[in-house]
């Protein structure tokens, strides 16, 4: 079991915004990432029948190694991205075929980093990650937002990242 936490990257743009916003705020943090793009993820299947190409149980298994997962999404439509969303459908073989490493998953710490263009994170963002969170025993426990539309000062951005950095290093273990 690694301290160190794990980022899950799913944007569609591999140097937009939001992996600009996570090097910022994981600057001199360290942490292994994990950028969806990099891998193939099949959408959810009743029957549990994915290609021997899919990486999602590779992403489970890392995801195991640490005690800090912190999910990173643009804000698409008021919602997650299309890639994090097939993500968190996977999230289902864990409940049927993957039990045990379900079980793995209780009392992991989740946090959120999100970049968007309003002013604030749009109502209800945060409620698939928090409930998703309760539903596999793990701990939701904070959000960072950044608007690219209605950017903070360097100063507020600052003691923002210090906070979230702050809460993350709490739970290491």
């Amino acid at each position: 079991m690694t301290v160190t936490p794990l980022v899950i990257l799913a944007s569609a743009r591999k140097h937009g915004d939001t992996r600009a916003f996570l090097d910022k705020v994981f600057d001199k943090l360290e942490h292994k990432q994990i950028d969806l793009l990099d891998f193939h993820i099949s959408s959810f299947d009743y029957s549990n029948n994915y290609p021997d190409t899919d990486d999602f149980l590779r992403i489970v298994d890392e995801i195991l190694q640490h005690n800090v997962i912190v999910f990173a999404t643009p804000v698409y439509w008021y919602s997650m991205s299309g890639l994090m969303k097939t993500f968190f459908d996977r999230l289902t073989d864990l409940l049927t075929v993957k039990k045990k490493a379900a079980r793995q998953l209780k009392g992991k710490s989740i946090f959120l980093l999100t970049v968007g263009v309003d002013q604030e994170l749009p109502k209800g963002f945060e409620i698939p990650f928090k409930l998703t969170s309760a539903y596999l025993n793990m701990t939701y426990r904070d959000c960072i937002y950044y608007s690219t539309k209605f950017p903070k000062t360097e100063e507020e951005i600052g003691e923002a990242i210090d906070s979230f950095t702050a809460k993350m290093k709490q739970h290491y273990r």
